[in-house]
């Protein structure tokens, strides 16, 4: 595929599958953990888990107003990003046919993600938003089964098996699936799918999807002004909470994508069980969502599958660096450990 090496998140829960590339060549698992990689992605990741804090200040206005002004002051700040790397708008010049409908694939895949975390924000179902991104690993991994055709270890249908118990557990529970947070994993899984085929970095493909949504979401908000029900410039603070949304989602992709350039792929993968632990403690302690203990072994049984997904990551990466030959130095032949 295009761009299976480039790690392209707009959102928490890149999948702990994906393979990054080094800028020197090598595979990010044979780097040695940086200190800063590991804060910048410490922080990209508590952002993301800090998510509903923000969203919940943009009320009344309704998720779709809150949507279109996301996915346009993040355009207005990318756009200027990318002006300061010399040459990459050239790279969205000569992205092809293919590569503009893979584009527009994962935009409406992204939009709709960020559509489904916006409501559930708004009718205070956070605790669905942190079990859809624990699950969202997971359902990735099963994606790639499904389309890419891709052959699971042991660990990993076990992990795959106890998420769906999981499912199970909390439909009973409820009474019915957890569609939010179905809908939040899938949305987001499938934008990961799409984002392995367009040959962009980070940046230039976040300015792209937005390039696609923007004309969309000026048309909504024009209608909706023209309507007047629209809530931007009603309020200063108001108006600056929906201007920061753009920087509020650009950031931490830019504080991940510095991340991953310094930490290996197996620390990634660990890290990013922070912004959903986050989501869950302000679901239960700051929103005060029940969590009866049905629905609590619901979780547990999700986390046992992290668990054991998380260690199967490790083991197979130690394994591999293991089976890795040293490169012969300048001065002689490989050094012994």
């Amino acid at each position: 595929m295009a761009d299976a090496t480039r790690p392209c998140p707009s959102e928490p829960g890149i999948s702990p599958g994906t393979t990054f590339a080094d800028p020197g060549g090598g595979p990010v698992g044979e780097r040695t953990t940086d200190g800063r990689g590991i804060a910048l992605g410490v922080a990209a990741y508590a952002i993301w888990g800090l998510f509903p804090a923000f969203w919940g200040l943009l009320q009344p206005a309704s998720a779709w107003e809150i949507l279109a002004h996301r996915i346009i002051w993040t355009i207005v700040l990318m756009a200027g990003v990318l002006t300061l790397y010399r040459g990459s708008w050239s790279l969205l010049h000569g992205l092809g046919g293919r590569g503009w409908l893979m584009v527009t694939g994962a935009a409406i895949a992204i939009a709709a993600n960020w559509a489904l975390f916006i409501h559930s924000v708004g009718i205070h179902h956070v605790v669905e938003i942190a079990l859809g991104y624990f699950m969202s690993p997971l359902l990735s991994v099963l994606l790639g089964v499904v389309v890419l055709r891709e052959r699971l270890r042991r660990a990993q249908w076990a992990a795959l098996g106890l998420a769906v118990v999981a499912v199970l557990t909390l439909s009973v529970e409820n009474g019915r699936p957890p569609w939010l947070a179905l809908a939040l994993a899938a949305s987001f899984g499938v934008y990961g799918l799409l984002k392995k085929t367009v040959p962009l970095p980070a940046t230039a493909s976040l300015t792209a999807e937005g390039l696609v949504l923007g004309p969309i979401a000026v048309g909504y908000l024009v209608w909706l002004g023209a309507l007047g029900q629209g809530s931007f410039g009603h309020g200063a603070w108001h108006t600056a909470l929906l201007i920061i949304g753009g920087p509020i989602t650009a950031i931490p992709l830019l504080l991940f994508g510095a991340a991953a350039r310094r930490i290996p792929l197996a620390t990634v993968g660990t890290l990013m069980y922070l912004t959903p632990t986050l989501q869950f403690l302000w679901g239960v302690l700051v929103n005060g969502e029940p969590m009866p203990a049905s629905e609590l072994a619901g979780f547990v049984l999700v986390w046992v599958a992290l668990a054991i997904f998380t260690a199967d990551l490790w083991r197979n990466r130690n394994r591999a660096a293991e089976a890795t030959p040293e490169p012969l130095s300048r001065s002689g032949p490989p050094r012994t450990r």
